[in-house]
């Protein structure tokens, strides 16, 4: 009888063991990892990656825990499509999405797995911010002519405004103030510049801080200036920035997020779905995720994963072809 009781009972603990095991590995099964390469630690877009892994974990109930890894820089993120497997997600410009598909430029190895890039969603553009002091009397770009202006070095922004600057008929006209950005805002309160060009998403941290107790203006393109920058047309919203009461049209560079065919439907459906039913919660604490909409989907320049196109079919959301 004592035989047979222990025999009952190890059964059953081998019973409620096995149970216990089923659980902890259904529960680590049900747990899907996923690598977001980002950019550096410092910029904006790093900050968007960690509220992006935080929006994941809170929308899915820990289903998907999102590790952000920084990055170099955009470039980088696309070259590392070629040694990555799986769940790995990506920010990046759709040009430079394109010119690694067709092979060329910095992407001239045309590495096959360029091949598999898909695209999830858009996240924050890059935005041109032309400011200036409201007591400069700058009010268009040839104002500038005279005035000392900062672009800043080697960034993005940087580029940009030295080609504005040439394209309008600048060059040689402006003098331009050769600092590091992180410079900017001092300068432009202290009038020891007339403005400064900055590129972020909006609303931009540094302009912020620069309208904050000086009064500013941020200079507006006409359809013809857009087309010459061949850049994308977006325009800031009236009252975006403290003193800033009209609507400010400017240019930008679309940014994206992207996997690989690697990854499987469900879980791009999951990404793509919790992206954008936890937008509304993202935009309370930061106010950029607000010029995120479905409508900038048309400029990802790479075919949905077929996950992410399943629940823009169930939201009733237009799709191009070219993206399908």
């Amino acid at each position: 009888m004592r035989m047979l009781r222990w025999l009952k009972n190890g059964t059953r603990l081998t019973f409620i063991a096995a149970v216990a095991t089923w659980m902890i590995l259904g529960s680590v099964s049900a747990e899907t990892r996923v690598t977001y390469k980002s950019a550096k630690s410092t910029s904006s877009y790093y900050q968007m990656a960690v509220q992006i892994a935080e929006a994941m974990k809170a929308g899915t109930g820990g289903n998907v825990i999102v590790t952000v890894e920084e990055s170099q820089g955009s470039v980088q993120n696309v070259k590392e499509v070629a040694n990555r497997s799986g769940n790995y997600v990506f920010t990046t410009p759709p040009v430079l999405v394109k010119l690694a598909m067709s092979g060329k430029k910095m992407f001239k190895d045309a590495n096959p797995k360029y091949q598999d890039i898909r695209s999830l969603f858009v996240i924050p553009s890059l935005t041109m911010h032309i400011v200036v002091r409201a007591d400069s009397g700058i009010k268009t770009f040839s104002d500038l002519a005279g005035k000392k202006f900062l672009i800043g070095k080697g960034s993005f922004g940087a580029r940009e405004a030295a080609k504005y600057i040439k394209l309008f008929g600048l060059e040689g006209k402006v003098k331009l103030v050769d600092v590091e950005l992180n410079a900017a805002v001092p300068a432009l309160k202290n009038g020891q510049i007339d403005g400064f060009a900055t590129a972020g998403s909006y609303p931009a941290p540094n302009v912020i801080e620069a309208a904050a107790g000086t009064a500013v203006r941020i200079l507006s393109m006409n359809d013809a200036q857009v087309a010459k920058t061949k850049r994308t047309k977006l325009v800031i919203p009236a009252g975006t920035y403290p003193g800033v009461d009209q609507d400010v049209t400017t240019t930008s560079l679309p940014v994206g997020a992207y996997t690989t065919s690697a990854m499987d439907a469900d879980t791009a459906y999951q990404l793509t779905k919790t992206f954008w039913e936890q937008k509304a919660a993202m935009e309370k604490n930061n106010a950029w995720w607000k010029a995120v909409t479905p409508e900038g989907l048309k400029t990802l320049g790479a075919k949905l994963h077929p996950g992410a196109l399943k629940y823009y079919t169930e939201a009733g959301i237009s799709i191009p072809d070219n993206l399908r």
